[in-house]
């Protein structure tokens, strides 16, 4: 199709005007959605998933609460208290997060996929999808990062004669009994494959880039913050986002205990290049395998975005706190520090003040 053919079909979708257009519900986006909510805006709140839930509903049902680093309530509503302990976080999560929706009369649009955000007239963001689109006076763009696993290149990866697969599809021990299986990255994902394949494969090798720094377990309101700032410096400066974990280091918690108890936190550098039954380093070193799990995060889901033209030199989007530098109608939260259940509730009720300070400023014009 060519541009003019790509422009047409664009004009033919029926546009509707609205104040606020919301992109995700997880964490960051119902967040987003209550505090604007309590501004008196009624925001459109679009949602890929076919279900309420977020990145949770898909995580490996091996994952049990007890595991997770840290599940903070969403604003206005508590998750109930009991023994969810044991329960896999992908039912007990997005179960939370569907009855804090029914809880605030939140009526999300889904399964709703985001494919751009343009400029349009009445300065407004148009926001389109295959189901429709929407004319923003601003847009919250919470889109997360679970459809972006990011894979590190290594030479000789197409050699492998074995199986690589990402955290994303990681969906507990079983698959891997028997096996010699090498796990890759040094955050919370690896210390959950490690401490359940630890106990099922023939053997496994922990391999990460950079020594991992193990604190203690207790991590509190403080010491959140400071990382949460040292992510935000990055990105204040238009670099691309950090992990938290890079910046506060490996709790010990049920996952890591599990893992050191076993045996597997004996950590290699990172090694050279892959050949076809294996790893392998440059000083000649050799561990032999035939399963690689990549736990090596994910990046930001943001490529709707792309034809607003936001990236800095030097890689990333430059925000200053949730309002993005070159696009003041935008804010993006689920990004940089509120990518975590650490910021992202902050990262709401701040987006939200941001919208309503930039439409307070500005008188709403018709978008055609």
């Amino acid at each position: 199709m060519t541009g003019r053919a790509r422009a047409r079909s664009r004009l033919q979708i029926t546009v509707e005007e609205s104040e606020v257009v919301v992109i995700g519900a997880g964490q960051a986006g119902l967040s987003s959605a209550y505090h604007l909510r309590r501004f008196r805006y009624e925001p459109v709140v679009l949602d890929a998933a076919d279900g309420p839930g977020g990145a949770w509903r898909h995580r490996s049902p091996s994952l049990t609460m007890e595991k997770v680093h840290g599940i903070f309530d969403l604003p206005g509503v508590r998750r109930p208290p009991g023994g969810d302990g044991r329960r896999p976080a992908a039912d007990v999560v997005p179960g939370y997060y569907a009855a804090y929706e029914r809880a605030i009369g939140l009526d999300v649009l889904r399964p709703v996929r985001v494919t751009a955000v343009r400029r349009g007239p009445g300065e407004r963001l148009v926001v389109e999808s295959g189901s429709g689109a929407w004319a923003a006076r601003a847009v919250v763009n919470a889109s997360g990062t679970w459809t972006r696993p990011y894979w590190p290149y290594y030479p000789g990866r197409g050699s492998f004669a074995g199986r690589q697969l990402h955290y994303a599809w990681y969906r507990g021990p079983e698959e891997f009994a028997g096996r010699h299986v090498v796990v890759v990255g040094g955050g919370a994902s690896a210390m959950h494959v490690l401490s359940e394949v630890a106990g099922v494969a023939a053997a496994t090798t922990w391999v990460t880039r950079r020594p991992p720094v193990l604190e203690e377990e207790f991590f509190g309101e403080q010491a959140r913050r400071a990382a949460v700032a040292k992510v935000e410096e990055r990105v204040r400066a238009g670099f691309p986002p950090q992990s938290i974990v890079s910046v506060t280091g490996l709790r010990y918690s049920v996952a890591l205990r599990e893992a050191l108890a076993k045996g597997a936190l004996e950590r290699l550098q990172m090694f050279d290049r892959i050949v076809a039954d294996g790893v392998a380093w440059d000083d000649g070193g050799f561990v032999p395998a035939d399963t690689i799990v990549w736990a090596t995060g994910f990046r930001s889901a943001l490529d709707h975005l792309a034809p607003l033209r936001l990236r800095e030199p030097q890689g990333g989007i430059r925000v200053d706190g949730t309002r993005v530098v070159k696009e003041p109608r935008l804010q993006l939260v689920g990004y940089g520090p509120s990518a975590s259940t650490i910021g992202a509730n902050r990262a709401g009720r701040e987006a939200a003040r941001n919208v309503r300070e930039h439409l307070a400023a500005r008188p709403s014009r018709p978008a055609a």
